[in-house]
């Protein structure tokens, strides 16, 4: 059985051509090349996902855009009353999200993923006619429940693609998804905000109604062009769906993409307490990611910078937070390397919470700090996120794993929406002061991950190589199969 080490891939060139015979050697179809053939897959994949999370994204934080706009004021939402309606939002999206993947394995992931695309786009739309303090709060909850499946649905469905050596560009790509969406946001809001008092409605209601509406139609058109796994989609030939799944399991070991998920195996996957530790590595950056997201509009605007001025000066830090993951995910890809390209941009967020806790007649210098921690956190969360999925050997231990830690480091979304409390306003320390607490676990958290790949990838190479494990319990085992080694 071949060996899962980076350093003992075949080189799979343009033109390299094996002998049949060779476990360990993958033959590329003869009218194509491999770097085609990805190029291919990449047009298919990402783009589609990329476009559904940033509508998704949007559609989940544009709230903070319409409060801007004077949402709390029309709707007369007092003390926590406007925490508590972005705080709904993460019941459902936690609680569901490990159903909605064993759901998206067992139906087409495109078919899932274009119906909850539809549901949280009509969603979306009928938060710009309510009236109320309740309604609000129905909407944003079955916002949490359409909006459930995206994010670890789409992590998953890219792991089952491509080798871990190849995917943290794409990871990367995928998640910056949410930088786009939050720059987006700002100049859309600073044009949609224009249209207030048009047919009677409120700013904030059209930004809602026109945004929700858009989603609705582009997930008709993505019920078709969403992809599905590697074993099922049409435009890939017979000898291409071969050759790419033979590729991923020399990378990965079997995928059992035939067998259903049962409860069990969501017990033994528990077992494993680098498991637990994925979980913490991604909750600890939740907390300044959506304190970021569902509050620089409000810290913005204390500034001194008008409606329109604060969702402009929104745009730039998303913008530079996009341009700094894709660097950060070339790197780590090329060295094929994880662990030191998330504790740097970690590193980089801390320092922005530094100077945002500690400078406070300086807006200049707030203002670059916020540059700080939209770089270092959203440039961490999707090479954690990678780092942890595509370790993980299998689809059941896969689809499992990546709902686990986006559902349990999504609890920490319930602890941002708390850190920034309009009393704290505008110094903010409360909420700075937890989110480098926040930022600090996470990065224990990595240490601690790394230390324990690093620790079963030694104890395997001292281990005896061949232990007679049969090919179905080799995929049984996924990434706990002796010859499986952990990407550091």
């Amino acid at each position: 059985m071949f060996s899962h080490k980076e350093k003992e891939h075949p080189t799979l060139s343009d033109d390299a051509h094996y002998d049949d015979d060779a476990p360990d050697m993958v033959v590329c179809p003869p009218h194509t090349t491999e770097r085609k053939l990805i190029t291919k897959i990449d047009l298919h994949v990402v783009p589609f996902l990329c476009i559904m999370y940033l509508l998704a994204f949007l559609d989940r934080v544009n709230i903070a855009n319409a409060d801007v706009f004077g949402l709390s004021k029309e709707l007369g939402l007092v003390k926590t009353q406007y925490n508590n309606a972005l705080v709904i939002f993460f019941v459902p999206y936690i609680l569901l999200e490990i159903p909605s993947n064993v759901v998206l394995k067992k139906l087409k992931p495109r078919v899932w993923l274009a119906i909850c695309m539809f549901g949280f786009g009509l969603v979306t739309m009928l938060q710009g006619f309510v009236q109320s303090y309740s309604g609000l709060l129905a909407t944003r909850f079955f916002l949490g429940v359409f909006e459930t499946g995206m994010f670890p649905g789409a992590f998953y469905l890219i792991g089952m693609w491509y080798r871990r050596h190849e995917a943290q560009k794409r990871y990367s790509f995928f998640f910056s998804s949410t930088t786009l969406a939050g720059a987006f946001g700002g100049l859309l809001a600073s044009a949609i905000g224009k249209m207030d008092g048009m047919r009677g409605y409120a700013g904030w209601r059209w930004i809602f109604i026109l945004e929700g509406t858009l989603t609705c139609v582009v997930s008709f058109f993505f019920f078709f062009l969403l992809p599905n796994f590697p074993e099922e989609v049409k435009w890939l030939t017979n000898e291409e769906r071969d050759f790419v799944q033979a590729r991923l399991r020399i990378d990965q070991g079997r995928s059992a993409r035939e067998r259903p998920i049962k409860l069990a195996d969501v017990g033994r996957i528990f077992r494993d307490p680098k498991i637990i530790v994925g979980g913490f590595m991604y909750f600890g950056l939740i907390v300044p990611a959506y304190g970021y997201a569902y509050f620089s509009p409000a810290i913005i605007q204390g500034y001194g910078y008008s409606k329109i001025q604060t969702q402009l000066h929104s745009v730039p830090p998303w913008a530079a937070a996009f341009g700094f993951a894709m660097t950060i995910a070339w790197f780590s890809d090329r060295l094929k390397h994880r662990f030191l390209f998330a504790i740097f941009p970690i590193c980089v967020a801390i320092t922005g919470f530094a100077i945002l806790i500690s400078v406070h007649n300086n807006h200049n210098l707030q203002y670059a700090a916020l540059f700080l921690v939209a770089m270092g956190c959203y440039t961490a969360m999707p090479v954690i996120v990678c780092w942890f999925n595509m370790n993980l050997g299998g689809h059941h231990r896969r689809a499992v794993g990546s709902a686990w830690q986006v559902g349990f480091g999504n609890i920490g979304g319930i602890i941002a929406v708390y850190a920034f409390l309009a009393k704290d306003a505008p110094k903010y320390i409360p909420g700075y002061s937890i989110c480098i607490a926040f930022v600090t676990l996470s990065a224990l958290s990595c240490v601690l991950y790394f230390f324990m790949c690093q620790w079963a990838n030694r104890s395997r190479e001292k281990s005896v190589r061949d232990v007679g494990l049969t090919e179905y319990e080799k995929t049984e085992l996924g990434d706990l199969n002796p010859d499986y080694r952990y990407l550091l």
